[in-house]
């Protein structure tokens, strides 16, 4: 027999040992705690040789269906916990706090709607990429499977993410950029670099949700500033920096989170200007660059990253399984970064990197990209089109991404409507988990790539209609 047939006979024999098992189980011939046929006997009665019969087993075991016992052999498992179908539906009566869509959404089943969400459907991202990357990573060298990466992290992505930076007037060199688990471990690192409990920290209002969340568990006094289209109110900000005295500014400059708003060259410069006599340092988030249209400018590239610290990822461009975000800063700061990602989780995940740089260099991704920015523009439009015709108007015309920060009519509460669209099975993005001040509980945040099901608009119509 050739090997790749012995291969799959092998695999076949596997598997009806296995369905021999669990036919036993279910018809109660075997029951909980009962012990199975020795290896010995289970070959002979099945007609298989031994080796198959252990790795029916020991993949029963990684199943949970059976547990092996040392020295005694091979038990069936005991009953599983009773499963209540509540346990698959939404929680509705959380408070709508900064944890508030997170949760709904990372528990939501696939039935459920979730234009609140902050990522794209599956089927939109470079999966065929993705699983090239895959197999190529299963040929890697066994160091790349087993072993921690390096402190820095994986070079070639560095010297990539180096080039793309460099693509948006940001001079970073490789080792002035360090790799992370994601890149809300990137803020969190920066956080612990930077600032201490009780230090004030500036953010937007409104503002990405889980920047609270994160500030908080860094036990700061959390301060807001005024949004608006071109970027936050300078008045304001220069109100904030006199009176509270800042350590940290924490802000999208492309494509802002919730509100698709981008950063002027003017409010870029004079933000700026305004916070180097108070030796602000700004933390400027970049996870959503690749799905900008005409780029905003960085505060990174203005100021050289002397006091901007660049940060991003890739879950929202490649996937929200691989977990992979970066830091881009001043080489004396980094230093001190390798310091606290060794404490806090030691090493890299190499493995991750690698997949995202092998999707990186493959030719698709660019085409993938180029592709995506026009589809986001086209549902962007007829998003935008359905919701007005409902009576719910987008705030600003975005340039590319996937959100559309929309007003509701007077008298309308955001946090109210996501309520009651839950039980529906819908999950709504509130405009007041984005905003400090809960001055936003008008507003909205919509996922266009997720808000293409007419149930959306048929429950949202009606709530209009019954107000």
């Amino acid at each position: 027999m050739a090997p790749a047939a012995d291969a799959v006979a092998s695999g076949t024999r596997v598997g009806t040992v296995m369905s021999a098992i669990r036919e036993r189980i279910a018809g109660r011939r075997l029951a909980p705690g009962a012990r199975l046929p020795s290896i010995r006997a289970f070959a002979e009665t099945m007609a298989v040789s031994k080796s198959t019969v252990v790795e029916a087993y020991d993949r029963l075991a990684a199943e949970g269906a059976i547990e092996a016992r040392r020295g005694s052999g091979f038990f069936v498992s005991g009953p599983a916990l009773p499963f209540s179908p509540a346990d698959l539906g939404p929680r509705l009566e959380r408070a709508v706090d900064p944890f508030w869509v997170s949760r709904q959404t990372l528990d939501a089943g696939d039935t459920v709607l979730k234009p609140g969400c902050g990522w794209l459907p599956a089927e939109w991202l470079p999966q065929e990429s993705l699983r090239r990357a895959l197999r190529a990573l299963s040929r890697a060298s066994d160091e790349t499977l087993a072993d921690y990466g390096t402190p820095l992290g994986l070079a070639p992505l560095r010297q990539w993410l180096s080039r793309r930076l460099a693509g948006h007037g940001i001079e970073a060199a490789p080792d002035q950029i360090l790799l992370t688990e994601s890149g809300t471990q990137a803020l969190d690192l920066v956080c612990s670099l930077l600032v201490e409990p009780g230090d004030t920290v500036l953010v937007d209002d409104p503002c990405y949700f889980n920047f609270h969340a994160l500030l908080r568990a860094h036990r700061v006094r959390i301060v807001g500033v005024p949004f608006g289209p071109s970027g936050p109110d300078l008045a304001a900000f220069e109100q904030v920096l006199a009176e509270h005295r800042p350590r940290l500014y924490v802000t999208n400059s492309g494509l802002h989170n919730p509100t698709g708003a981008s950063l002027s060259p003017v409010v870029a410069h004079r933000l700026l200007k305004l916070s180097e006599p108070f030796g602000l340092t700004i933390v400027e988030d970049d996870i959503f660059a690749d799905f900008e249209l005409e780029p905003a400018p960085r505060l990174a590239a203005f100021d050289g990253l002397e006091r901007v610290v660049q940060i991003g990822s890739f879950s929202k461009s490649l996937s929200a399984s691989v977990r992979c975000g970066y830091i881009a800063a001043r080489r004396d700061w980094i230093e001190g970064l390798i310091d606290l990602k060794i404490a806090s989780s030691f090493g890299t995940g190499r493995m991750a990197a690698e997949l995202v740089l092998g999707v990186l260099k493959d030719g698709g991704y660019r085409r993938h990209m180029d592709g995506l920015r026009t589809r986001l523009a086209r549902t962007m439009g007829e998003t935008a089109a359905r919701l007005s015709a409902i009576g719910i108007e987008p705030w600003i015309e975005p340039r590319g991404g996937m959100f559309l920060w929309c007003r509701l009519p007077e008298g309308l509460d955001s946090a109210v409507i996501a309520q009651r669209l839950l039980a529906q099975d819908i999950v709504l993005a509130p405009g007041n988990v984005y905003s400090l001040s809960q001055s936003a509980s008008r507003f909205m945040r919509f996922n266009v790539a997720q808000s293409g099901d007419p149930r959306l608009f048929a429950a949202l119509g009606t709530m209009m209609r019954s107000r």
